[in-house]
């Protein structure tokens, strides 16, 4: 299981009504080229521009880590023809984004398992993590043939393989093995396009993330879909599970949103 360098340190959230990390399940590119007749291609290219205004728009807001769905293991399963197109993408996305997110300062980690990726791609990710490993303004995560389900699966394996006696096994220690070791669970993911699913991903991660759903498909997804999200996040009072307290309940008053 090949892990991304360890995280740099960055920022804190601008405010405590910030989630400190946030996924994204990008969907709807498919529909976007459909409804406007042109290929399936088209409609990834341009969620691919649709990245860095997302990204720019949440460090703007003081949110520094953001991780995205580009590339499932289940997706394998669609046409050759899209799945290559898919992968040239990803490639040309590397080589021509990389300096400019260096300049930025952003850390470039992409987790997911490598070994279906071509040696191209994954010299290429090799060398876009080494040139930003050291950036602490914000960490891009990309999620590419990465499932959460085969995340949790070899990483026990793993565990197992270094002589972790799996009865003693805690939470820290199976969190500590997992590709995002090393920084905050995510307090939220957004999906765009309207489904009411997080299809596998960050599973272990995503507990007890707020999730925000939006019908606009993620090519027209830009800095107003994430205010909005954020605003709709900073409304959520966040319990994880215990009994929430009423305004006025004891001498704290009521209890503020929590930021994970």
């Amino acid at each position: 299981m090949h892990r991304p360098p360890p995280p740099a340190a960055i920022p804190e959230p601008a405010s405590p009504d910030l989630p400190r990390h946030i996924g994204i399940i990008m969907d709807g590119n498919g529909r976007w080229a459909r409804r406007r007749h042109l290929p399936r291609a088209a409609g990834h290219r341009e969620g691919v521009r649709a990245i860095r205004q997302v990204m720019e728009a949440c460090n703007d807001a003081g949110v520094h880590i953001l991780t995205l769905y580009a590339f499932s293991t289940e997706n394998w399963q669609r046409p050759r023809g899209e799945v290559i197109s898919l992968m040239r993408l990803f490639e040309e996305t590397l080589a021509s984004e990389v300096d400019e997110l260096d300049a930025k300062g952003v850390q470039v980690r992409v987790i997911g398992d490598r070994s279906k990726l071509s040696p191209r791609l994954r010299a290429k990710v090799g060398r876009a993590e080494a040139k930003t490993a050291a950036n602490t303004t914000a960490i891009l995560n990309v999620a590419i043939n990465y499932g959460g389900r085969s995340e949790l699966v070899e990483s026990i394996r793993e565990l197992a393989a270094g002589g972790a006696d799996l009865r003693n096994v805690d939470e820290a220690t199976l969190s500590g093995a997992l590709y995002t070791a090393g920084l905050p669970d995510p307090d939220l993911i957004i999906r765009t396009a309207g489904e009411l699913r997080v299809s596998n991903f960050l599973l272990w991660q995503g507990a007890y993330a707020e999730l925000h759903v939006t019908e606009t498909l993620w090519p027209d997804f830009g800095p107003a879909d994430v205010g909005l999200a954020l605003r709709d996040f900073a409304s959520r009072r966040r319990t994880f599970g215990q009994v929430a307290r009423a305004q006025g309940d004891g001498a704290g008053g009521a209890s503020a949103p929590q930021a994970g």
